[in-house]
């Protein structure tokens, strides 16, 4: 494997070891400073705003100055949102601005590593590197919210300094070793609503959009009400916290590693049903959880069916784009962003009517996205079988 690949895979699981590692931490910093739990969203929804309204202009950036140039940048940017979070730690106008900061640069360092792996990859190994980020990205997940809570346990400050000098190592070696590509692309510039968006929408692919909005939506509300839900219910800790969302990211790992591969061709459909019943059997049992166990259990339900609906529906969106993968791909990501910025505020603010609100709330949404996937098997406007008698 290129040296230049083991890189930037370090990069892209470092920026969501940061997303993840603050899941644990965040929800105990509002509840220790006696802040209106409606902060817990705001600061995750501010980070996704600002990663995904500036991605076109780093795409542009990355593009005209260069991928090292704009990977470097990002990192110095991203390592100093941890350090203002953790000085910071007990102002909360200061706390918007270390989130702002951090979904600025991660916007800046997800739009040249890519850029940058489309340059030095071809059509035959490019999968094969943009699986590598992906992973990447899901082990970042895993071990994020694990790390956060162990090392949050006793001091709050403690994740964000550590995130920070592996971010300033991960930069010094960029610095020293990571050569500019000998030719440059365009960059993913990432638009917020892709060209060619509108035409897609006619059609039944629309439906697979809105389901995907719907998982993470439901995914983001969860991860910002979780902990105040459990410490509420059983006065869970950060390092508690840590092992579940541990433990359910290796329950993501196996789902998609193990039985998303298995899914047959036109079968997506049944499973992308189940899926919505698994993830509200498990907002049904968080809604009813006694102890720490009970609150794992539930947890590792939920991440089972919500894991196997995310990667079914990518699965099935590239099946049915007619081969504009490209428009998919980007209105996916619209369609997820939009989720990750909604979901925070709407759960936390439900969680404020009642702790159980939210969750009933998506207990419903989710049995009634069904009726999404239904209609897109009802309806016979497919890209799919117009490309494929072209």
């Amino acid at each position: 494997m290129k040296k230049e690949i083991i890189l930037l895979m370090s990069i892209q699981f470092l920026v969501y070891l940061g997303f993840g590692i603050i899941i644990p931490v965040l929800p105990e910093v509002i509840v220790w400073q006696d802040w209106n739990e409606i902060h817990v969203g705001g600061l995750l929804t501010v980070y996704a705003v600002a990663s995904f309204f500036t991605a076109p202009i780093w795409g542009y950036l990355s593009d005209k100055f260069g991928r090292k140039q704009l990977i470097l940048i990002g990192l110095v940017g991203f390592s100093l949102s941890f350090v203002l979070f953790s000085i910071f730690i007990e102002s909360l106008p200061l706390l918007y601005v270390s989130r702002l900061v951090g979904g600025l640069f991660s916007g800046a360092l997800y739009t040249a590593v890519t850029g940058y792996i489309s340059d030095i990859s071809t059509n035959d190994n490019r999968n094969m590197y943009m699986g590598f980020m992906g992973m990447s990205i899901g082990l970042g997940f895993i071990f994020g919210p694990a790390i956060g809570g162990v090392l949050g346990h006793n001091n709050l400050q403690l994740p964000f300094i550590v995130s920070a000098i592996l971010i300033a190592i991960i930069f010094i070696y960029a610095l020293l070793f990571l050569k500019e590509p000998s030719q440059r692309g365009e960059g993913n510039k990432r638009a917020i609503v892709p060209v060619g968006a509108k035409e897609l929408f006619y059609y039944r692919i629309r439906y697979l959009f809105l389901f995907s909005f719907i998982v993470t939506f439901i995914l983001a509300g969860v991860e910002a009400t979780f902990q105040l839900f459990q410490i509420e219910r059983i006065e869970i800790t950060p390092l508690q916290l840590g092992f579940l969302f541990m433990f359910s990211g290796f329950v993501d790992a196996a789902i998609q590693g193990g039985v998303v591969r298995r899914i047959k061709d036109g079968t997506e459909t049944k499973w992308l049903i189940g899926s919505q019943i698994i993830t509200a059997l498990g907002l049904l049992l968080i809604i009813l959880t006694s102890n720490i166990i009970f609150a794992g259990l539930a947890l590792c339900v939920f991440t089972a069916g919500n894991a196997l609906a995310r990667t079914c529906v990518v699965s099935l969106t590239t099946k049915e784009s007619g081969g504009k993968y490209g428009t998919a791909a980007g209105l996916s990501y619209s369609m997820d962003s939009l989720g990750r910025i909604i979901g925070p505020l709407l759960f936390t603010s439900f969680f404020q009517i009642h702790p159980n609100f939210g969750y009933i709330v998506s207990t419903i949404i989710a049995i009634l996205s069904i009726l999404l996937i239904l209609l897109f098997k009802l309806s016979k406007k497919t890209l799919r079988v117009e490309h494929e008698q072209g």
